[in-house]
């Protein structure tokens, strides 16, 4: 029964890795989240919308500081576009343009990356949309202040 077991498992071994990160994912998913972050920061929102699944939801946690209360904050992917055709991050000076980008893991149609720019890092959830890598999810926190 054991080896039956076995030789199951290394059956399905090549079968989970076809399943998994590519190298075409990795760079298309790289691609997707550059556009998001470099897009922000050229103000540049044809390329944030690349980015974009039409139905994202950016969401950060605040905490009131008088009740210490968390309450959640929501971004619409139609508002993030807004806020970058107003300008977005364009006043961001070049060499302060943090654009540090880290895939996290890929598994079929759906992948988790990390963005870290420069007063925020991104948590992203990515999905394969019609063949491209949107962004549907992100989770994001300020950096604290440099005093």
């Amino acid at each position: 029964m054991r080896t039956k077991l076995l030789a199951l498992l290394l059956l399905a071994l090549p079968a989970a890795r076809a399943l998994a990160q590519t190298p075409a994912d990795s760079a298309a998913l790289r691609e997707a989240v550059l556009n998001y972050v470099e897009g922000w920061y050229e103000a540049n929102p044809e390329r944030m919308e690349r980015a974009l699944h039409p139905e994202l939801a950016k969401r950060v946690v605040r905490t009131d500081p008088a009740s210490g209360r968390s309450r959640l904050e929501q971004m619409s992917a139609l508002t993030l576009i807004q806020s970058v055709k107003r300008g977005g991050g364009k006043d961001t000076p070049p060499a302060q343009q943090q654009k540090d980008v880290f895939i996290l893991d890929i598994y079929q149609n759906s992948a988790s990356a990390k963005a870290v720019m420069s007063g925020w890092i991104d948590y992203l959830h990515l999905a394969k949309w019609n063949g491209e890598w949107k962004i549907v999810n992100v989770l994001w926190e300020l950096k604290p202040q440099k005093k």
